[in-house]
Order: structure tokens, then C-alpha cells, then sequence
């Protein structure tokens, strides 16, 4: 039988006012649903227990709430939850709570799949199905922080849009799941708490700082030599670092936020002291943070991990001249759910 129901989480209050008004509902009602979805982050409309049975009722007869559903949860020795998602219409995306002294990270997917094909990654192996609604990139965050309660006791302090997929390549429905994350009649989370992290695609960064200036941006760098950056990550040769350069320049002058770099060393590929001195220059062009990266092998890539020495070097070799770079060590590397691993195995 078709389902011609409405997807209640595709409206704006004003739409869902006028829809009640239709419908021959009192319109006040529409603020404590939206409450109720929003706010609380209920998924049933018999939840929504000051509402009246007849217009649960109803609700229930005119909408669906599509809801995305936790079908599997692995928990790492470090402590580190991965969750496998169940989307309405069958994909799988994942999601990853992160605890990491008293900080409490949700890391949350905006695609099914990814068209970027970083040759490191697990998640550009697969191919990019669809993009994630408001409502699906929501649902992880209010999911992930009920399982931080739940198992720490805590609420979440940070979120990053590092999971599987391009976040820029779902602008719209990203930007619209940060203004429900943010907003006072949403979950009322500070931008100042939020990053994005992207490939690099040169004209959308500067609309993320004319559209969302208060919110972090993260670039997966990996290399500053083009011809390098090319073989790991075609974006590149059309989003190169020059233009990249640029870009950055304009999200700094505009939001007067520092930019963040992600490196991950490979071995015998972007860990050598030439490598470190072409990543200062590149540093240089705004204020930044470097965050290096161990590798979390993917197989079938040919890349490995650098070795120890290599990462303490290629570290000494920046910070010497005043970049501030930090080692971060990979937590959930034994399920998979380290930077990178996401692919729903």
C-alpha cells in the first residue's frame, strides 16, 4: 500500500501551523510538537504525552517520523562506540562516539557512501547512494548523546561532521541539521562546539563562512605539494591548493577563525622533513592548528602507516618553527571506527 504521509520533519513551524489549521486542528499545538521534535528528539508521536490521544491520533494517521534507527553498536577497549545506523529506506551510515579526557565527541555522517575516492579512505571505496536528510544528521546527534549519558554519564561537548561522506557536497541539508543542532528551540548546542570537515572544495568554504560563521572548519590536507595531494585526493585537480589558499583567506578574514588541518603520515610518501617544511609554508597563509593523524590502515589502498620516529621528526620539524602541531593518537582503530575505517563492515 503507498504511504502518502507526510514527513512531519520536513516542515517549517509555519508550515506545520497552517498544516493544523487545515486540518482542523487548534494551531497552538503546533509549537509543542515541534518542541517535541526538535527539542526533546522524540521519534513517536505517542510520546508526546501533553498532547490529546485523538490528535496523536491523528498525527499518526497524517505523518511519519522518519527516524533513523541504531542497528548494530560495537564498543572499542578504549572505550570508543561505533554505531551502525538504520536509515527508512534501508541504508546503513555510521556514527562514532568519541571520550577522550572529559571531552565527549560525536562524530556523524552527512552521505551514504562518498564520490571523493580518497585513495586512503575506507568510506570513498563505496559509492555515494544518497545524501543524508536534517533529520537523519540530527537523529545521530541526539542517539550519540543519549549513549554518552547513558555510558559516561555526560552529555556531549563536541561535534564533528567527520563521518562517512563530503559534507560540503550536502550543504543545504548540513547547514540546516547545525541551524536545528544550534537553534534555542532546537537542542540549543554551541556553534563554537561544532566543526566541519571537508576535502577541500575551494567555492563552498567561502559560503560556509558567509553562511555559518561561527562554527569550526577542519580541512583534510594530507599533503601541501599538489603533485602529492593529486594521487591521494583527486578533488585536487580541481580544487587546488592555491585556490585553497585563497579560499581559506577569505573563511579567515570573514569569521576571524583559526583553520584546522588534518595530516595523516603515510610511509615513504608525505612524512619527510621536505614534506614538513611544505606544510609550514602552507601554514602561513592564516592562523591554524595542525592536527597529525596516525594512519588506520584500509585495505587494498598500498598505503601504510609512517613509523614512529618518522611522526615525532615530521612533528619536531614543523613545530620548530612556531606551527602548532598536535600527535593525535586514533581511538577504535580494533572496530573500525577510527578516522578514515568508516564503511559499514
Amino acid at each position: 500500500m503507498e504511504n502518502n504521509k507526510k514527513d512531519i520533519r520536513k516542515l517549517s513551524l509555519n508550515d506545520l501551523k497552517d498544516t493544523m489549521k487545515n486540518g482542523g486542528q487548534q494551531a497552538f499545538r503546533a509549537k509543542q510538537i515541534w518542541q517535541w521534535l526538535w527539542q526533546k528528539g522524540v521519534t513517536s508521536f505517542d510520546d508526546m504525552t501533553n498532547l490529546s490521544k485523538p490528535l496523536r491520533a491523528w498525527l499518526n494517521e497524517n505523518f511519519d517520523i522518519k527516524a533513523i534507527e541504531i542497528e548494530t553498536k560495537q564498543v572499542s577497549n578504549d572505550g570508543t562506540i561505533k554505531l551502525r545506523f538504520k536509515l527508512y529506506d534501508g541504508y546503513l551510515v555510521e556514527g562514532v562516539l568519541i571520550p577522550t579526557d572529559g571531552r565527549y565527541t560525536a562524530c556523524v555522517s552527512s552521505q551514504v557512501g562518498c564520490s571523493l575516492t580518497c585513495k586512503f579512505c575506507a568510506t570513498g571505496q563505496m559509492k555515494r547512494e544518497r545524501n543524508l536528510e536534517v533529520a537523519e544528521i540530527f537523529d545521530q546527534v541526539v542517539q550519540i548523546n543519549q549513549l554518552a549519558e547513558q555510558h559516561y554519564n555526560e552529555p556531549l561537548s563536541n561535534i564533528v561532521y567527520m563521518g562517512m561522506g563530503e559534507p560540503l557536497l550536502n550543504y543545504k541539508n548540513v547547514l540546516g541539521s547545525i541551524e536545528r543542532i544550534t537553534a534555542e528551540d532546537g537542542l540549543n548546542r554551541s556553534p563554537r562546539r561544532i566543526t566541519v570537515s571537508t576535502a577541500g572544495i575551494a567555492k563552498l568554504i567561502k559560503k560556509l563562512a558567509d553562511d555559518c560563521p561561527k562554527i569550526n572548519l577542519a580541512l583534510s590536507l594530507h599533503a601541501a605539494n599538489d603533485k602529492k595531494r593529486d594521487v591521494i585526493m583527486p578533488i585536487n585537480e580541481q580544487n587546488s591548493l592555491s585556490a585553497l589558499k585563497e579560499a581559506l583567506k577569505y573563511y579567515y578574514d570573514k569569521t576571524g577563525r583559526m583553520v584546522y588541518y588534518e595530516y595523516i603520515l603515510f610511509k615513504n610518501f608525505n612524512e619527510s622533513v621536505e614534506d614538513a617544511n611544505e606544510l609550514v609554508d602552507f601554514c602561513r597563509n592564516v592562523p591554524c592548528k595542525v592536527n597529525m593523524i596516525e594512519y588506520n590502515t584500509v585495505a587494498g589502498t598500498g598505503l601504510e602507516k609512517a613509523k614512529l620516529d618518522k611522526l615525532l621528526k615530521f612533528q619536531e620539524t614543523v613545530a620548530r618553527q612556531g606551527i602548532t602541531i598536535t600527535l593525535r593518537r586514533s581511538r577504535g582503530k580494533d572496530i573500525d571506527a577510527a578516522c578514515g575505517q568508516l564503511a559499514n563492515k
